[in-house]
């Protein structure tokens, strides 16, 4: 029997034609809007949870700064740095909002990240160089309370918090905020049980549970995990109460009054009032600036939930995309395909509102939503957040420097210490219209054609199984150019043909990215990187 020829092969045909319309959608780069866009912006994380108690982390960001530019950050989410419960803590256990490390109260007057004086120059001088400071706003609650107070309260069911186990009945609870150190000092406000809705923890019976207070509802705006869960932990804030609102509404104000803000997240916006939330944010954008940027923490896989929320906030803001921190984690460990990353993810679905993002400081390990990623696959999570077109990446502090202080088991910089590498190539080369190759389950890749500004472009291939390659288009002005991986890892050089083809190669359960070698920039892709933030 002799063989079908190719031209009247099926297969073959729709090979050519895939080519066709490849190549008929790279004819007209010139005429769409990504051919003239801003360079690309990038987020990072500047801390993580084991940054040493040492009151000098704003002085070691401010040292980084110069070095955090050349990689392409232009604005860091910097950690909480209002007065917490204790001079070691993170700031997620807030005790004062108006205490930025000025005044002596909780035993120290710095906060664990430095004095407000070093805050404010860190600012200063990351505003000099372009990059933006990402306040970290923690609203839902307060810590350390000065002294306790006695009201009736309703002990719930830890996991349906609708459910009442007792009925009401007296208990003593840290509720009572006076302040002394600041003394009354940019806010008269003091706090008493009248401002929280719920405590965990009854002093007079030394117990330990969830209670409500009585004469007090859980707010309905928020998440419907476990019931209701407005409360998460401390002395939860009742965002019913208009005090609690002024003062928290005149805070946002003023801390825009004391540093020059670019943006600022918020801390745990599933547990607390969305009505609230978005009057807070149109109230910030009102006296501080309309440009001040925002991002919410609502952490769930549940990308129909986070839709949700977004809507609820009428798309005033951004949201980290947890769905898409959980694929990675799953993918990587379980070899899934790799052509369905992006399935029931924010950036799938929304992504003018996605902060992508592969691990932070409640993913990393050990932490409450530790969310393992295989060391292999963070090359090829970094790969995907910070080269592709959708969604704005956030690149996180111990996986830039490594997690080296507190832990048992101190880490590296990831990715084979090649992400400021890729971050640089985010910077240089990550532009214009985007073509996928998600053709097979274990190995991916995808062009970048480049733009007016930006004309070298990309080729990038990534296999979380054995070894592979890819036939990728970058366009017939590429032609006889010889394009190289820029991460190193594999040694061909790759030479475009005439029609603007390349095979493109990557090794087993690694990432490529090709670069022609004689595009600009090259050359700083080698240019050292301080990671020794601590001075080693």
């Amino acid at each position: 029997m002799l063989p079908i020829p190719s031209w009247c092969d099926p297969k073959a045909r729709e090979e050519r034609r895939k080519w066709k319309r490849i190549e008929k959608e790279a004819q007209h780069l010139t005429k769409l809007p990504s051919w003239d866009t801003p360079d690309n912006s990038l987020m990072l994380q500047g801390f993580e949870w084991h940054v040493p108690d040492d009151q000098g982390h704003w002085k070691r960001l401010q040292r980084s700064l110069v070095s955090l530019k050349s990689i392409g950050v232009d604005s860091i989410w910097i950690p909480p740095g209002c007065k917490a419960m204790n001079p070691s803590g993170n700031g997620y256990d807030i005790y004062d909002l108006y205490d930025l490390g000025e005044f002596d109260q909780k035993g120290s007057r710095s906060t664990k990240w430095g004095s407000k004086t070093e805050l404010q120059s860190l600012a200063s001088s990351a505003r000099n160089l372009g990059i933006g400071i990402c306040w970290d706003a923690v609203l839902n609650h307060k810590a350390g309370a000065d002294y306790t107070e006695r009201f009736s309260a309703v002990k719930v069911d830890p996991e349906d918090r609708s459910v009442e186990i007792f009925a009401a009945r007296e208990i003593e609870g840290w509720v009572g905020f006076t302040f002394p150190g600041r003394d009354g000092i940019y806010s008269s406000m003091k706090y008493s049980w009248h401002h929280f809705s719920g405590v965990d923890w009854d002093e007079a019976r030394k117990k330990n549970a969830i209670y409500r207070v009585a004469s007090k509802r859980w707010s309905d705006d928020v998440a419907h995990e476990k019931g209701n869960y407005d409360y998460l932990m401390f002395a939860d804030l009742d965002y019913s109460n208009l005090e609690v609102q002024k003062d928290v509404l005149r805070w946002g104000e003023w801390i825009g009054s004391q540093l020059p803000l670019w943006g600022m997240r918020l801390d745990a916006s599933k547990h607390y009032s969305a009505d609230f939330q978005k009057k807070f944010v149109n109230h910030v954008r009102a006296t501080v600036g309309p440009q001040i940027f925002f991002v919410a923490e609502y952490w769930s896989g549940d990308v129909r939930v986070l839709m949700h929320y977004l809507q609820k906030m009428d798309c005033q803001l951004s949201l980290f995309d947890a769905p898409l921190v959980g694929r990675f984690s799953r993918i990587s460990r379980t070899g899934e395909d790799l052509r369905k990353i992006f399935d029931d993810t924010l950036v799938g679905n929304k992504p003018a509102h996605a902060i992508t993002l592969v691990m932070n400081h409640d993913t990393q390990p050990g932490q409450s939503l530790e969310a393992p990623i295989a060391s292999f696959f963070k090359p090829l999570a970094y790969a995907l957040i910070l080269l592709r077109d959708k969604g704005q990446p956030c690149i996180f502090y111990g996986d830039l420097y490594g997690i080296r202080r507190g832990v048992k088991n101190p880490t590296t910089p990831s990715c084979g210490g090649k992400l400021p590498v890729l971050a640089r190539a985010r910077k240089l080369y990550a532009y214009g219209e985007q073509c996928d190759y998600f053709d097979q389950a274990n190995c991916i890749g995808f062009v970048r054609y480049g733009n007016l500004h930006h004309p070298s472009g990309l080729a990038c291939i990534m296999s979380n199984g054995g070894a592979s390659q890819k036939r990728m288009y970058v366009g017939r002005s590429h032609a006889k150019e010889r394009w190289t991986d820029i991460l190193g890892w594999h040694p061909k050089t790759v030479v475009i043909d005439k029609k603007g083809y390349g095979i493109f190669p990557v090794f087993a359960m690694q990432v490529s990215v090709w670069v022609n070698s004689a595009a600009e920039g090259r050359e700083s892709l080698r240019e050292p990187f301080e990671e020794n933030i601590y001075e080693d």
